[in-house]
């Protein structure tokens, strides 16, 4: 036995020598099935609109998010969740674009879904916050507080219009209680028991979200911490599991990812669904804008921070370089 124990028997190095040999022993590998990509329609535009903090990404028109549907589908990807974002004066006190028919994001999930079927799990957000004057993601009361039991009787609403409108998943993104169990037995209720629930089970009120703002024309003034959850908690994420499974989630998400890696973990080794994560729009401002400053080495950036987010533990990732990234690993 040497001095230095089983050195120089023992040489972790012999399995880093070579690309193929580090490929071989990857513990953690990307698919193009992993990914979802969310995407943003608005509703009277003709052109695509940049937004600005989200560099590459746009506010699609109809056509647009058409076509990248079809990008998203021939590139592997596995989903894609739809953002509606209705013209300003539409808005109102209870988000009414989001449970009328002809709302911009229920005419998206129609659009979509007869350009790719069922080929491309087509996924939607549920909430008001798009389509609220206030920005908030629920009803107010009159003190201005958001009416969580209010909100729930709008969020049944907006699940039976978009199962009408075509959706394989809604996902509930507000963060009220109780907000599954209700979703779940409106879609139930009109036979619809095929439309699955992504909860959105851990959703802190994060930073990291500005860009998001900019996208969804958010009318928001003040904060959501009285529903999203304290950054500072990690027990909580579990109770929050243990009640949307309880309710009937199948599916259940962690958001942000990249700073919540160690909640994200916690939340895979305790559920007995598919855990998602959502690589929001600060983790991505970040990358973007650090490598056109020379920072950074942006491909290798993107793939490291998704590579960090399957290896803590979620089976799907919706990030914004979706298609890009499985065309990458397609080649």
């Amino acid at each position: 036995m040497s001095k230095y124990g089983s050195f120089p028997g023992t040489r972790p190095r012999r399995l880093r020598t070579t690309p193929v040999m580090r490929r071989m022993v990857a513990e953690t590998r990307l698919h193009p099935a992993d990914l979802i990509l969310p995407a943003f329609v608005r509703e009277g535009v003709s052109e695509p609109v940049p937004i600005d903090a989200m560099p590459g990404v746009v506010q699609h028109t109809r056509d647009s998010l058409r076509k990248a549907a079809v990008e998203a589908l021939e590139a592997g990807v596995s989903g894609i969740m739809l953002f509606g974002v209705p013209e300003e004066a539409r808005k109102d006190a209870v988000g009414t674009p989001g449970t009328d028919p002809e709302g911009i994001l229920q005419v998206a999930l129609r659009d979509v879904r007869a350009e790719v079927g069922d080929e491309l799990l087509v996924m939607s957000d549920l909430c008001l916050d798009e389509t609220t004057d206030h920005g908030h993601c629920g009803v107010l009361d009159e003190q201005g507080r958001v009416d969580n039991d209010a909100t729930l009787e709008r969020y049944a609403e907006m699940a039976q219009v978009q199962a009408d409108a075509g959706t394989h998943v809604v996902g509930p993104s507000g963060m009220m209680d109780g907000q599954v169990g209700v979703i779940r037995d409106a879609l139930d209720q009109i036979g619809r028991e095929d439309v699955g629930i992504l909860a959105y089970t851990v959703k802190y009120s994060s930073a990291f979200y500005g860009p998001f703002r900019e996208a969804v024309g958010s009318s928001l003034k003040g904060d959501r911490k009285t529903y999203q959850q304290d950054p500072a908690n990690a027990r909580e994420a579990l109770r929050e599991l243990a009640l949307d499974l309880e309710e009937g989630a199948d599916m259940v998400m962690v958001k942000p990812a990249g700073p919540y890696l160690d909640i994200l973990a916690r939340v895979a080794d305790a559920s007995d669904v598919p855990v998602v994560a959502y690589q929001i729009s600060g983790e991505y401002a970040m990358i973007e804008a650090a490598a056109e400053k020379g920072w950074i080495d942006r491909d290798k950036a993107i793939l490291e921070s998704l590579t960090g987010i399957r290896r803590a533990g979620a089976q799907n990732i919706l990030t914004y370089w979706a298609t890009e990234v499985a065309r990458t690993l397609s080649r």
